[in-house]
């Protein structure tokens, strides 16, 4: 039995193109896997913790080999909560719209608190890091407004999915698939490309 996480980075609720195409992969997940658990991980229900001085301060610690006393202990035990509940999984569903030619904070925020020394990575001073998130699945659900492959740069760039994919394999997981919707906003055939995408979204989920 398989665990699924779904991380969802849009505040835009039903509006939400990348929770949309979610919807349409989660469905058609549950159909075809009744007995696997699915956790949707919503980073703007204010459940996720900072990473400020005190959370930073206490990583400092344990990459020394130490041990995070007081606030930073409090701060490290929230830190390694949220990756315990991530590294759980052993597949991933990451929907994700485009901010700025990137990805929304929140989910930076998320990146900061699970990447950590000795749980998401192992580092030697000679070899260099080492993904320790071996033999788990992905896919990203990517949307943007605006930008779409074959544009001129003044329609934006694709700071987005590199960033995701190369987290990912340097987390160590290198089975990574994506499904794109771009643009959502300036395109002469909006509902062919949504029928599309939310086609792919579906035939991802039924091979995953």
């Amino acid at each position: 039995m398989s665990r699924l996480l779904h991380v969802s980075a849009s505040p835009r609720g039903a509006r939400s193109e990348s929770l949309a195409l979610a919807a349409t992969f989660l469905d058609t997940w549950r159909e075809l896997n009744p007995l696997d658990e699915v956790d949707t991980l919503d980073l703007w229900d204010g459940s996720l913790p900072e990473f400020g001085p005190t959370a930073a301060a206490a990583k400092m610690t344990v990459f020394a080999g130490g041990v995070p006393e007081g606030a930073e202990g409090e701060a490290w035990a929230r830190t390694v909560a949220t990756f315990e509940r991530f590294a759980a999984a052993d597949r991933y569903l990451f929907s994700v719209p485009m901010w700025n030619a990137g990805i929304p904070y929140v989910l930076k925020q998320f990146i900061d608190v699970v990447s950590q020394p000795g749980m998401l990575f192992g580092f030697d001073p000679e070899a260099g890091y080492t993904g320790l998130l071996q033999g788990r699945k992905a896919v990203l659900l990517l949307t943007s407004a605006v930008y779409g492959p074959g544009r001129p740069p003044s329609f934006g760039s694709d700071f987005q999915a590199p960033y995701l994919r190369d987290w990912l394999a340097w987390a160590g997981v290198s089975d990574v698939q994506e499904v794109h919707l771009r643009p959502g906003l300036v395109t002469a055939d909006a509902a062919g490309d949504r029928r599309r995408a939310h086609a792919a979204a579906h035939d991802v989920a039924a091979k995953f």
